[in-house]
């Protein structure tokens, strides 16, 4: 929102919310019926329904951009500006797709309206050169002054503003504006296309082409990575007065009164509002090499719907707590897709990047499916990809390698104790996080809880968490007799006196981890407390009963560029087992953390306090639902 919002700044149909969409099922029903009901075949006219598949070209076309820059800004490669992007900048620019709406509705509205729009021929050249010298003539020409007018302080306040709420920009960037605006941008834009309509010159190739040439510029100047090469300069260097640069107009966003061109340069040079430093950021953002970080935590796709999620999927989904959506099976077929192409080929990659203080984070993702990780079949295939991410890490330099979800499962490779067996050299520290979980479960017990069920998959975290209840004095009820023999064994004489193996269902506090069956939840008293140890959430079966998140801590202020929530998890919140990376990094504590390795409980969770994180409580959890 502009610091003074002028008038009109929101979209008319803001108030439609989700279902924005609806504006446009008149003139969608309408087209087709038109088409596929003129009985008079030569009548028919492919124009009028072809808008529709336009407009979806346009939303992938974006899609591909943001994806793209995504993740080669979270590699660093190449990036511009180094500004964090937070969930306030996601918010403000999720409403990216309302300016094709509008540019949908007036196609449609300027084809009823405009005989001369009708039975466009697929191609015409006159048209193509007479809409490309109108852009680069009155369209440059005249958005240059109205951009400059948009920074005089009346209107900049009003309108303008907005924009330039983002230092660092994403492709969406570029059509974050109130409603006024973009209808000036489009009146600017229309005038090659009327041109064309009106003088005979349209075609349905010069329509899109020009569509899509803007869309593509626009992304590209504000995808914040340099990649245009220095050789089509060299080849031809009258091209940096007719095209622009991501850097180039990186600078108009961090230094504002220069570089105000659309897309060719040339009006800032004629009116000498070019900023000095364009070609030295230029070659500097050329020149710039993938980021090192000092901890990466290494994570894995869940479902298959999972991709969407991710930080380079939806980014109005990715800034949001993991939620299964009905409409995300309308897209089955790219997510089929994504299954077959991380099935048969994959590599780690690259899905975000962090700043905490002076330390560097990554997170990496092995293209795996929560599923795949418990066939047999895919476990070497699993395990080679995290032991050659773990030997790329080492390679590198990095410090810690911090495994996330079933990356560390007892199963897979004994919580990562494998990969320290194979490789003893290792420089890098592989943490499993184990210590921080425990420290996170057991500091999530309500205080002067004097009982507690363990319930779920015996695991590393289970045992320790058991362990030190017992030494605390409180009760560990054991509801299955196999569960109950194992950990019993694992535990010291004087703390197997506080566990006990009960059929009884009273406690109200349940510690809870993978294996939790819905029948087994509808035993638990009414009001009862679900506190999962387990990398995964339960599925919830009760609703007079409280489901806390799994171990996870809310993160300080000074953790940087977070926009994106870790899968189901609320908002600047984040896993024990990602945050325990950071700790032993900044600790730099100097030794692995995994197979049957624990740190002291109360040294972690002292240090995680310390360094600014905090206990998660179920307020938290609620207003993230809500």
């Amino acid at each position: 929102m502009a610091s003074k919002p002028g008038i009109l700044t929101e979209w008319p149909w803001t108030f439609l919310g989700n279902f924005k969409y609806l504006v446009l099922a008149p003139f969608v029903v309408h087209s087709t019926y038109t088409y596929l009901m003129s009985k008079d075949e030569t009548q028919r006219d492919i124009v009028y329904p072809i808008i529709f598949p336009l407009l979806l070209s346009r939303v992938i076309h974006n899609q591909i951009w943001i994806s793209i820059s995504r993740y080669r800004t979270a590699k660093g490669n190449n990036r511009i500006v180094d500004k964090s992007i937070e969930f306030d900048q996601i918010d403000r620019e999720s409403n990216w797709d309302d300016q094709i709406i509008f540019n949908g509705l007036l196609y449609y509205i300027g084809y009823l309206l405009l005989e001369q729009s009708h039975h466009m021929p697929l191609w015409r050249t006159d048209g193509i050169i007479i809409i490309a010298l109108l852009h680069a003539g009155p369209v440059e020409f005249l958005y240059y002054w109205l951009h400059r007018a948009l920074h005089h302080h009346f209107l900049y306040s009003r309108y303008h503003s907005h924009h330039h709420s983002s230092i660092a920009t994403e492709p969406i960037t570029s059509v974050i504006h109130p409603f006024a605006e973009h209808i000036s941008y489009f009146t600017l834009f229309s005038i090659p296309l009327f041109t064309t309509v009106f003088t005979g010159t349209a075609s349905i190739a010069s329509f899109g082409a020009y569509v899509t040439y803007i869309d593509f510029m626009n992304n590209m100047g504000h995808c914040n990575f340099e990649l245009i090469p220095k050789w089509m300069f060299s080849i031809f260097p009258p091209l940096k007065y007719i095209m622009y640069t991501p850097s180039y107009h990186s600078l108009h966003h961090t230094q504002f009164r220069t570089n105000y061109s659309l897309f060719m340069p040339m009006y800032d040079y004629i009116y000498d509002t070019l900023d000095k430093s364009s070609d030295t950021l230029y070659e500097k953002s050329l020149e710039r090499e993938a980021e090192v970080p000092d901890v990466v935590h290494l994570t894995h796709l869940t479902t298959p719907e999972s991709i969407y999620h991710l930080r380079l999927g939806f980014a109005s989904m990715a800034s949001n707590p993991h939620t299964s959506k009905w409409y995300l099976w309308l897209m089955w077929p790219v997510t089929l897709w994504s299954i077959v192409i991380t099935w048969i080929y994959g590599r780690t990659f690259v899905v975000e990047r962090n700043m905490f203080k002076n330390i560097k984070l990554q997170t990496w993702a092995i293209p795996k499916y929560r599923v795949q990780y418990f066939m047999k079949w895919q476990r070497e295939t699993i395990n080679n990809f995290i032991e050659e991410t773990i030997m790329e890490a080492d390679q590198k330099g990095i410090k810690v390698l911090s495994l996330g979800l079933l990356n560390q499962d007892e199963k897979l490779n004994n919580n990562g104790e494998l990969y320290i067996r194979r490789h003893p050299q290792l420089k890098v520290k592989v943490v499993d996080g184990s210590s921080l979980a425990v420290a996170v479960v057991i500091n999530s017990i309500p205080k002067g809880t004097s009982q507690v069920v363990l319930r779920g998959r015996l695991s590393k975290v289970a045992y320790s968490i058991a362990l030190a209840l017992c030494k605390g004095g409180i009760k560990v009820v054991m509801l299955d007799e196999e569960e109950y023999k194992r950990l019993n064994a694992k535990l010291t004489p004087e703390a197997a006196t506080n566990l006990v193996l009960s059929k009884s269902h009273v406690s109200k506090t349940w510690l809870v981890g993978d294996g939790l069956s819905e029948e087994e939840q509808l035993k638990a008293p009414k009001g009862t407390l679900f506190i999962p140890f387990s990398q995964f959430p339960p599925r919830k079966a009760r609703k007079d009963c409280f489901y806390f998140t799994t171990p996870a801590m809310v993160t300080p202020k000074h953790l940087e560029n977070v926009d994106s929530c870790e899968n189901w998890l609320p908002r600047r919140v984040m896993s024990a087992w990602r945050i325990a990376g950071i700790l032993h990094a900044l600790e730099d504590w100097n030794e692995h953390e995994c197979g049957n390795m624990m740190f002291d409980i109360d040294k972690v969770w002292k240090a995680s306090l310390d360094h600014g994180f905090r206990p998660l409580t179920m307020a938290t959890v609620t207003e993230s639902k809500n």
